[in-house]
């Protein structure tokens, strides 16, 4: 068997999406060097009957890989050193290359419809209103990571638009920027599901999580900021894997694959605890963050939330 059509199939799914976008990018997708025989300029043409959806063709790749080489007689250089496989997905699980001068927009605009009609977790797509990408500026030095949409997000379509979303707005225009200057997005895309009749917001599952990563590991390859904020534990889990105590994990320079990472507490603990001292915790972070982008801080930002006594 050939892998070649399935991977073909593959492809042409992916680039269709990202053509109906209006958009043209290089394919940013893991394992294509079966294909480095099409030429760069080729454009495939409408899909040719019985070609199956990326998500149902995608895992199916692999197998075919794994059938052709079990039928095929091993060569002595592959029995000597087996070449190991890695399988097609539909986003790169590692940062991109830091893409072309004045094409980030283009990419994440590309990238969206994609994430928008995602079904990988069915529960959730079933509950959610929509997917809720993410927002800000595509060059932006300072981007925000969060766990999930909570309600208002869901309604809204878009990252940090309630309560929670409102303080964090000033919390970035007290460090010096406006809101649309910074990204913001959250680990997962859709708003985990709730159980019928109750309220407030669920943490989402570690499933949920690393089955998402990959869409926000693709917008922090596009937007490649200088600092990352995670917001709270439950974004520092899904980003790095780490599930300390936030108050172990805050104030200290993290890293993601060659990007700092702040991490402090969410704006929601905040509004639960409005102790001066917390506010000021999350402040001397922020102030961190300021220091590590090479901002002017005034003595007036440096003496927020201090006590008078």
């Amino acid at each position: 068997m050939d892998p070649f059509p399935d991977a073909l199939r593959f492809v042409h799914e992916t680039l269709r999406s990202l053509n109906e976008q209006g958009c043209e990018m290089h394919a940013s997708i893991e394992s294509l060097s079966v294909l480095s025989a099409i030429p760069r300029a080729v454009r495939v043409g409408p899909a040719p009957a019985g070609v199956e959806s990326a998500d149902s063709v995608s895992p199916r790749a692999p197998r075919a890989e794994a059938a052709a080489l079990r039928s095929a007689p091993p060569s002595p250089a592959a029995q000597a050193a087996p070449v190991a496989r890695k399988p097609i997905l539909p986003f790169a699980t590692e940062p991109l290359a830091a893409p072309p001068a004045g094409s980030k927009s283009a990419l994440l605009t590309a990238m969206r419809g994609p994430v928008l009609a995602c079904t990988k977790c069915p529960a959730l797509v079933q509950s959610r209103t929509q997917v809720v990408f993410g927002v800000g500026d595509a060059d932006a030095e300072l981007m925000f990571v969060g766990e999930a949409p909570g309600a208002d997000e869901d309604a809204q379509g878009e990252p940090f638009v309630g309560r929670a979303g409102q303080l964090l707005t000033k919390i970035i225009e007290t460090m010096g920027f406006a809101r649309h200057q910074v990204y913001i997005a959250n680990v997962l895309k859709c708003r985990p599901d709730m159980p019928p009749g109750a309220s407030g917001n669920r943490k989402p599952t570690p499933d949920e999580m690393r089955t998402c990563l990959p869409y926000l590991e693709q917008q922090i390859g596009i937007v490649q900021p200088r600092v990352i904020v995670a917001l709270g534990a439950t974004a520092m889990d899904g980003l790095l894997g780490k599930t300390e105590p936030m108050g172990k994990m805050r104030g200290q320079w993290h890293d993601f694959r060659g990007t700092p990472v702040m991490s402090t507490f969410h704006p929601s603990y905040l509004l639960h605890n409005q102790a001066l001292s917390e506010k000021r915790k999350v402040w001397e972070d922020m102030l961190l963050v300021l220091e590590r982008l090479g901002r002017t801080i005034t003595e007036k930002q440096r003496s927020f939330f201090q006590s008078k006594g």
